[in-house]
């Protein structure tokens, strides 16, 4: 089994990105190889980093912040990410850089994938997380999922986004099934290093 986790990269109020973290779950949901869960940014309340050391020199779990050990844990027992992000001023908001600089030997040899919105489809907020992943030893996969901005509109205007987001299950289910093989492959080359 895989384990996914969906992690929700905006805690502002009135937040779009809880609609298509839930819309991207429910398709993991559906998939009988997969257990996912989600990881509400909200739920991991962690202060900006400013330890001493590198978190590429810390032992995973040995942070001095409760709130850094209990997202240490829930990342470490991830395979793969789908991270779902908003676009602000061209790059990821300051809370998801920050949950991702907290740790860097749990995100080790671990796919990720992105579902974005913002202007262009929030691609300039994910091709910055790409990059930023790529120093974590992550591998972030080809597919993505770009909302347009018609799908955010449609949440602020209190329209009916389930059926927004519908719209988009084909490029989702393909992001899945291309995280699903990395996370299957990376899992198997981690455990075979392991030994």
């Amino acid at each position: 089994m895989i384990n996914v986790s969906v992690v929700v990269g905006s805690t502002r109020q009135g937040r779009f990105s809880e609609k298509p973290a839930l819309w991207i779950l429910h398709l993991l949901e559906e998939r009988t190889d997969v257990a996912a869960q989600l990881l509400d940014l909200r739920s991991f309340p962690m202060p900006f980093f400013d330890e001493k050391m590198s978190p590429a020199r810390a032992v995973p779990g040995t942070y001095g912040n409760d709130v850094v050990r209990r997202w240490s844990a829930a990342v470490r027992d991830g395979d793969g990410f789908i991270f779902v992000s908003p676009e602000y001023n061209y790059g990821p908001p300051a809370v998801l850089k920050n949950a991702l600089d907290w740790l860097y030997k749990e995100w080790n040899r671990k796919p990720a994938a992105f579902v974005s919105y913002g202007g262009v489809g929030g691609a300039r907020s994910v091709q910055q997380l790409r990059e930023i992943v790529v120093e974590l030893q992550m591998a972030p996969i080809r597919s993505s999922v770009h909302l347009p901005m018609s799908t955010v509109f449609t949440h602020f205007q209190g329209g009916d986004v389930e059926t927004a987001l519908a719209e988009h299950d084909g490029a989702g289910n393909l992001l899945i099934d291309d995280l699903i093989w990395w996370a299957s492959s990376l899992k198997s080359a981690r455990l075979t290093t392991l030994i």
